[in-house]
This record gives structure tokens, sequence and C-alpha cells, in this order.
């Protein structure tokens, strides 16, 4: 299927080199951008940034973008519960990731062939708050690979592994 799924995935909104330099090699690149309009160029810069860091680069809610230009895969949020992407024909390497707060949003996943899902709020305290325990038990949901989101510091990145998850993600982790 995937020859490599990155276990490390960083949220950007900006291309911003002096962090995308202290990643180690492999990590996923993130980018989103709910704001502004698309910025292609900007896209096929950090495209070609991140290839030439070893980097996995994908482009969030905007699966036409990273198809067309050939980008390592989509990241398909929570709130994003269509499935036109369905109807595009991908690479084998093309990774589509998703992301979900509860069991329902892990259904819609799940259904959106997502390779990887992203679970949060781990460590966050926000709305959707799980903490451990409920993160370990709706991690049993399901047999895709979970990534971990939400609050992941130095602090607490060693009580992952008690989880058994694929890997993490996060913005502030690597800043």
């Amino acid at each position: 299927m995937h020859n490599f799924l990155p276990k490390q995935y960083y949220f950007i909104d900006q291309f911003d080199k002096k962090n995308i330099d202290k990643l180690k090699i492999n990590t996923g690149i993130i980018y989103r951008n709910y704001t502004k309009k698309l910025d292609i160029k900007l896209i096929l810069e950090l495209k070609f940034y991140c290839k030439k860091r070893k980097l996995k680069f994908f482009i969030s809610n905007n699966f036409k973008i990273a198809h067309q230009l050939k980008l390592d895969g989509a990241y398909i949020p929570s709130f994003n519960i269509n499935f036109r992407h369905l109807n595009y024909q991908t690479r084998s390497n093309f990774i589509i990731i998703g992301s979900a707060h509860n069991i329902k949003e892990i259904r819609i996943k799940e259904l959106q062939k997502t390779n990887l899902i992203f679970i949060s709020s781990i460590f966050k305290k926000n709305k959707n708050y799980l903490g451990i325990n409920k993160f370990s038990n709706i991690k049993k949901i399901t047999n895709t690979k979970v990534i971990a989101l939400g609050g992941v510091s130095k602090k607490n990145i060693k009580k992952l592994r008690l989880l058994n998850c694929f890997g993490f993600a996060g913005i502030s982790y690597f800043k």
C-alpha cells in the first residue's frame, strides 16, 4: 500500500523555513489555509521545499488541489463529511488523512477511506478533550492507524507510548 507513513505531523498556516528546517526527516507537513484564497504558487514552493528536505506534504480540506499538484496526500478535517474525493482515481502512494473527535466522526472517516485518523484532543483541555482513558477506548473501535492530536508536548510525549498509537501531530510541539 504505502511505502512510508510519517509518524509525526506538523500543522502549518504559513511557510516558515525556520520551523520546517528543525523537523526530522520523514515528518508530515499539513498546510491548512481556511481564511485566505489558496495560493498555488506558495503550495508548489512548499511542495518542492518539503521534497528537498525529505518531508511529506499534505494540504488540508482541498483534495482536488492535492491530487492535481501531485502532493503526497490530503488532510480531511473532522468538519468535512463529504465523499466527493472518492470519485478521483489516485496514485497508489497518495495518503488520505482525516481527523475525528468522537465515534461518529471516526465512522465517517472510515467511510471516507482515510489511511490515518487523527483523534483529538488527547492532552489539550478544550471542548474536544478526551484524556488518556477516553482516547484509548475510542482508539480501540477502529482498525485504521491512529495519530494522537492535541496538546502533545515534550513533557507528555512519553505517555503516548503507553497508548500504542501510530504517531502524533501538533503545532506547539514543533516550534
